[in-house]
């Protein structure tokens, strides 16, 4: 199987006479001013994509930084802030070159200098630009508009790395910026690459997120595909409007308060289908649910005791809970998402054979002496929050002392990044789920890194096996070593526990019929929309 044939799917003039023109010459009238108004998925209150893989955080990137090269539709990686590039014979050495015009959104120019600096932030969080850094041995600024990357060995996937689609995706900051430690937070009066610029003066956390056009922005000439191609902004503001209501949120749309609602949930749908000025879009890739646990801590940092959770898992339960219509869920064991070229069932025969008996049974050899087990659950993501429902009923059924603690998504993804003991402040589980886009290999699913407290996800597993096998994975040449790879990869993961699927699902957007030019994605680009 080919990976590159995997892909998403298909994503008037006014008329005036010559006296109308001749009026509007003598006293131009003032155009209205076009906004358009999203409920999001989550409250925005850490605007950094780099220190969070938060998906809010992500799709607030989107808005105000731009890329070196991004995906199409085919997953194929384009040049976007890249004007040409080349590779030395040896394939050794990488030539960026950058398109000419590109300013900040506060009129200083790109420069390479401000692109080598975001590289090397970005290197350090994610598990696919910590891979591409292992095999850098540098980055050297050539002039104002060239860099050049030189690596230690043959690396195939440079262009795939630096084009990367969702969390963490390498957004290019000022030096400035990307001088700030990564595991700090960027200034929030950002100063932006991208097609939009955010009004941190009109910004209200837990209320309202506002951009308006970056009129300084240059745009690429090819039409858009996927995050790839012209990012051309047809409207003077969009509008996050926050309402954490589901209800509500659908109301507002129904009665033209807003125009796009990012993340309905699914039992809401039929409330919507077939309305008149309402669009509903099923998004193609699916999503994959993950219970996550905290290895540093008991009784997670027993390796019984996180397998006791493998064979506790019962997915149609999950589902059934958090989802609902079986039209958008089916059970999935594979860590590389179902339907994906490097989808399998190798090791996952636990999830495969749900069996409480063996997670009681597991639980009692990993020598638990009953300490409360600190489950974060964000109750203002009903997903999210029904899942954690289950959880806690499946882990009080196989004996765990299961301590449940309210809180909002954002309050969720600071406190996740705590090292800190449960009982001061920090966690022993969370649910949370990713993009197929951001997990369908064993290089962009951060997921089954075993990287430690340097590199790897919240939960911080360990395990210098994976991490030798995910380096190999990125250097195979051939698809068939890389499947081979990626079976070796899964079945290690599912032995020390990265994290557990709790399914796989499929998204929808709704949206007002006013707009046009919407891009069907897992981010909800706002580029290529205009609203009459």
């Amino acid at each position: 199987m080919n990976p590159r044939k995997w892909t998403l799917g298909r994503i008037g003039l006014w008329m005036v006479s010559g006296a109308a023109l001749s009026l509007l010459c003598l006293a131009p009238t003032a155009r209205a001013e076009t906004t358009v108004r999203m409920v999001p998925h989550a409250d925005l209150k850490n605007i950094d994509p780099i220190w969070t893989t938060a998906y809010i955080s992500r799709n607030h990137g989107y808005m105000v930084w731009d890329t070196l090269f991004a995906l199409n539709e085919k997953l194929e990686p384009q040049p976007q802030m890249v004007d040409s590039w080349k590779v030395s014979s040896n394939g050794l050495t990488y030539t960026f070159t950058l398109r000419e015009g590109l300013r900040w959104s506060d009129g200083k120019p790109v420069t390479a200098e401000d692109c080598v600096a975001s590289i090397q932030r970005w290197g350090k969080r994610d598990g696919m630009g910590q891979k591409l850094m292992d095999v850098v041995k540098g980055l050297h600024v050539v002039n104002a508009r060239t860099f050049r990357m030189e690596l230690k060995e043959r690396y195939g996937l440079v262009l795939d790395s630096l084009g990367k689609l969702s969390s963490n995706v390498p957004f290019m900051m000022p030096k400035a910026y990307a001088e700030v430690d990564p595991f700090q937070q960027v200034p929030k009066e950002s100063i932006g690459s991208g097609p939009f610029i955010f009004k941190v003066d009109e910004w209200v956390p837990g209320s309202k997120v506002v951009y308006v056009k970056n009129p300084l922005y240059k745009p690429r000439s090819e039409p858009p595909s996927l995050a790839a191609g012209g990012k051309v902004v047809k409207v003077d503001r969009v509008e996050w409007d926050y309402i954490p209501d589901q209800q509500t949120a659908v109301n507002a749309l129904l009665t033209g308060e807003v125009d796009y609602f990012e993340q309905p949930a699914h039992d809401l749908l039929p409330l919507m289908d077939g309305k008149p000025g309402i669009r509903i879009e099923r998004i193609g890739l699916g999503e994959q649910g993950w219970l996550r646990v905290n290895h540093l801590y008991p009784p997670f940092n027993n390796v019984k005791a996180r397998q006791a959770l493998e064979w506790m898992m019962d997915q149609q339960a999950y589902m059934q809970a958090a989802i609902g219509n079986p039209k958008y869920w089916q059970t999935c064991a594979a860590l590389f998402v179902c339907g994906t070229p490097y989808a399998s069932d190798v090791g996952a025969e636990p999830i495969l054979h749900h069996n409480i008996a063996k997670a009681k049974e597991l639980l009692k050899e990993s020598g638990y002496k009953g300490e409360p087990v600190v489950l974060m659950d964000p109750t203002d993501i009903p997903l999210s929050h029904n899942m954690t429902l289950v959880t806690a009923q499946l882990m009080r059924q196989i004996g765990l002392n299961v301590e449940v603690q309210a809180m909002d998504w954002s309050t969720l993804t600071s406190r996740r990044a705590k090292q800190d003991p449960p009982a001061q402040g920090g966690w022993n589980a969370f649910h949370t789920w990713w993009s197929a886009a951001d997990v369908f290999t064993p290089l962009n699913n951060i997921g089954v890194s075993g990287g430690c407290k340097e590199k790897a996800w919240f939960g911080w597993p360990c395990d210098a096996k994976l991490e030798k096998m995910r380096g190999e994975w990125a250097r195979a040449t051939s698809f068939a070593k890389r499947k081979q790879l990626a079976d070796e990869i899964q079945k290690r993961a599912y032995e020390v526990v990265t994290y557990i699927p709790t399914g796989q699902w499929f998204l929808a957007r709704a949206y007002s019929s006013k707009l046009d030019g919407v891009i069907i994605a897992p981010i909800p680009f706002m580029w290529n929309i205009s609203k009459h």
